[in-house]
């Protein structure tokens, strides 16, 4: 029987081990690399999906979207949009009805995903609406997945430049483990949910 508590405080989830994706990772950085990449995950039923923007430290200025991963629990891609635009064979894998996508803050990564290309995404589960019914009120995925997995996801390389003419090893990881994570959440939820085997922890109870 699993025990769900409702949130995490950021000493408890400082403590966890960290999470990190043990998966292939693929940079998909020209257009017949993300089609190709794109071929292969329209098999794929399911997916977890991020985005990253280079960060802006000037008043005004903002990017448009660098980075998007799209995972299944082996492979993960990282589509350099920033080099590539957002090409139509990602919009296609986008719109598929028939590939579930899940992610987290899924509008706003959407939002910003439109100033690239129009595309009208479809078959999405955002994470923050699906732990409702398990007790969860943690919003961030940092958290979500302490409270689910008893590990962390290190934020180190949030604020680095997913612009730079090569991405480090420690951004490409961070980045698969962002959209990975995401995947295994949902996994570990639809199990609980068709199982019962679970319950929430009283108010207070961390």
């Amino acid at each position: 029987m699993m025990i769900i508590k409702r949130t995490i405080d950021k000493e408890a989830l400082n403590e966890l081990p960290k999470a990190a994706f043990e998966g292939q990772i693929h940079v998909a950085q020209t257009p017949a690399e993300a089609e190709r990449a794109a071929e292969y995950l329209k098999q794929c039923p399911l997916v977890g999906i991020d985005s990253e923007t280079r960060p802006s430290f000037s008043k005004g200025r903002q990017y448009k979207v660098a980075l998007l991963q799209v995972s299944t629990h082996d492979h993960c891609f990282l589509f350099r949009l920033n080099l590539t635009g957002l090409t139509l064979p990602v919009i296609n894998l986008l719109e598929s009805p028939s590939i579930t996508k899940v992610g987290l803050s899924l509008h706003d990564d959407f939002m910003m995903l439109r100033k690239r290309a129009p595309f009208e995404p479809r078959a999405c589960v955002e994470l923050q609406e699906y732990v409702r019914p398990f007790g969860i009120q943690d919003k961030s995925l940092q958290k979500i997945y302490g409270i689910l997995f008893n590990e962390k996801i290190s934020k180190a390389q949030r604020l680095s430049n997913w612009e730079a003419p090569v991405l480090t090893e420690p951004q490409k990881l961070y980045a698969a483990t962002d959209a990975w994570a995401c995947l295994n959440i949902y996994n570990l939820l639809q199990e609980l949910k068709t199982t019962g085997d679970f319950r929430i922890a009283p108010e207070g109870e961390d």
